[in-house]
């Protein structure tokens, strides 16, 4: 079996909504996979392999996924990386009028391709509550934390928002230099599964 195709079977039988396989911690080269395909990028997921090469000593000022080089670093409690929409594509985002329909959404609504589901919760102080659903088909019903639909609303308003998706995870983001877009998250380490 190819490298590729045995981390495929390791991101389906963990299960998470996005695997990173870090190919070199120093040089900070990662692969991302879901259950069903591999990604060229996962914001939240980047968060997350940042904050953790961090607490390993090796801390790179950049990621390097498929889609190409993310700036990373620490700010409080926060982990930030920055990325880009177009690394997201086929990504629609869909606005609803109030969070409490966006809480009411089933899981998966009906229809295919990934949809994030959002509504202002505070426009004024660019509050927002989403959820996330992927509908590949791969189990994978909601997304908890989705940094790169994240990026991508972020980049159709063109301004900071406070994002709190899924069952409380808080994801902020900024418009960046040259057409990028921050997100930033807090990080807490579970207990490691074993395969």
């Amino acid at each position: 079996m190819a490298a590729g195709q045995d981390r495929q079977a390791v991101a389906a039988r963990l299960g998470f909504s996005e695997t990173v396989f870090v190919d070199d911690a120093d040089t900070g080269v990662v692969d991302i996979h879901t259950p069903s395909v591999r990604l060229p990028f996962a914001g939240h997921p980047l968060v997350g392999t940042s904050w953790l090469l961090s607490r390993l000593a090796a801390r790179p000022a950049l990621l390097h996924p498929p889609a190409g080089p993310v700036p990373t670093w620490q700010d409080g409690e926060f982990t930030w990386i920055r990325g880009r929409a177009q690394w997201a594509p086929g990504r629609r985002m869909q606005q609803y009028a109030s969070a409490e329909e966006v809480d009411a959404l089933p899981a998966p609504p009906p229809g295919d391709g990934w949809l994030y589901a959002w509504a202002w919760q505070d426009l004024a102080a660019g509050r927002v509550r989403t959820r996330g659903f992927p509908r590949r088909g791969d189990g994978i019903i909601e997304d908890e934390a989705t940094g790169a639909s994240a990026i991508v609303l972020t980049a159709e308003l063109h301004r900071a928002l406070d994002i709190m998706q899924g069952k409380g995870s808080q994801i902020l983001t900024r418009p960046g230099p040259d057409d990028t877009v921050e997100v930033g998250g807090r990080v807490i380490l579970e207990e490691i599964r074993s395969l």
